[in-house]
């Protein structure tokens, strides 16, 4: 499968809804759609919560809408799941955990283009979740190279799963935790998740992508072995189209590139018009098509998606509903400007 280009839309999974229809419409009204992950309708709808379901050693309080960790519990509960291992039904995520996502699987999504997933990744995840002594489990080299294979096998299961309803279905890896493997503080280098990742991704099938929404350093993205890219270019993309060389090798490999242009926040939304976020993106393909890439290679292997997911905003899902009417006028526009099928 090729990634859908021609600057169609699709968006990110995390959304501020509560009522699961308004929020699945909302994923539908793009070309490429989406389950939404909705964790301000209940706390397994959170993309954390939903990525540990079955994974050895979690601790999770729903009244606290907490995710911890228990090392005494990890070796308890290793056993019995690495004797599930070869069962997929044990990385599938289960009713309980997502009501959105079994929903989503009872759509007719036959005529789209393609559909997509998501997941939790494995370095995000073991940032985020904490053992007993405020540690994230990341940094245990017992628990990671685990993790980077039960993560893996969760990918390919949902992947297995959407593509028995849409053949062209293909995954992001969220992955908002990579920003902070640059940092000295991170504990966790991108040297030592290099070849971690790389690992990872080895094991999951494709069309195999990341999405994120902070800056780390492109050059370490963009030369993983993936099929797209996901980024916040209304944030990131002057410093992101500085990297040519790399974008370059990314695209001439078969990557595509996931531009994420309309903010999702309420201040941000309301400075900015289609015009404005228009001129913003030609500007940052200017100065790609001036390095020597080429305009219709570039927009064969482009989306479009809002910037962000946001949960903070005060109007809840009103500037969010927004923000996905804007990516497709803005996608609708830029097609007939420039004669995209």
């Amino acid at each position: 499968m090729t990634i859908p280009g021609n600057l169609l839309t699709t968006a990110m999974g995390v959304m501020p809804h509560t009522d699961v229809d308004h929020a699945l419409a909302q994923a539908l009204s793009l070309d490429v759609p989406f389950w939404p992950q909705l964790p301000n309708y209940n706390y397994y709808e959170d993309m954390y919560v939903q990525a540990s379901e079955n994974f050895p050693g979690i601790v999770l309080d729903l009244e606290k809408r907490r995710l911890g960790f228990s090392m005494d519990k990890f070796a308890e509960e290793l056993e019995p799941a690495l004797a599930r291992f070869e069962d997929p039904s044990f990385f599938d995520i289960s009713p309980t955990y997502s009501v959105v996502f079994h929903r989503f699987l009872e759509q007719d999504l036959s005529g789209r283009p393609a559909i997509r997933g998501q997941m939790e990744g494995p370095i995000s995840f073991g940032f985020n979740v904490l053992d007993q002594d405020d540690r994230p489990i990341l940094f245990d080299d017992t628990i990671r190279p685990f993790l980077i294979d039960f993560m893996a096998k969760r990918v390919n299961v949902q992947l297995a799963r959407l593509q028995q309803i849409h053949p062209d279905a293909f995954m992001f890896v969220d992955e908002p935790g990579l920003q902070f493997l640059f940092s000295a503080l991170s504990g966790y280098s991108d040297q030592a998740a290099r070849p971690d990742m790389e690992n990872f991704f080895a094991q999951i099938n494709r069309p195999r992508g990341v999405h994120l929404c902070g800056n780390p350093d492109w050059d370490f993205l963009l030369n993983l072995d993936l099929d797209v890219l996901s980024l916040d270019v209304y944030a990131n993309g002057e410093i992101f189209s500085n990297y040519v060389p790399a974008i370059r090798r990314f695209l001439d490999r078969g990557g595509s590139l996931v531009w994420g242009i309309t903010p999702t926040n309420v201040e941000p939304f309301e400075k900015e018009s289609i015009d404005s976020l228009t001129a913003r993106l030609e500007e940052m393909w200017g100065a790609l098509f001036k390095k020597g890439i080429d305009r219709d290679f570039l927009f064969s292997r482009s989306m479009l998606s809002p910037a962000t997911c946001c949960l903070i905003n005060p109007d809840r899902e009103k500037t969010v509903d927004k923000a996905f009417a804007a990516i497709q006028t803005l996608s609708t526009g830029l097609r007939e400007k420039y004669a995209l099928d």
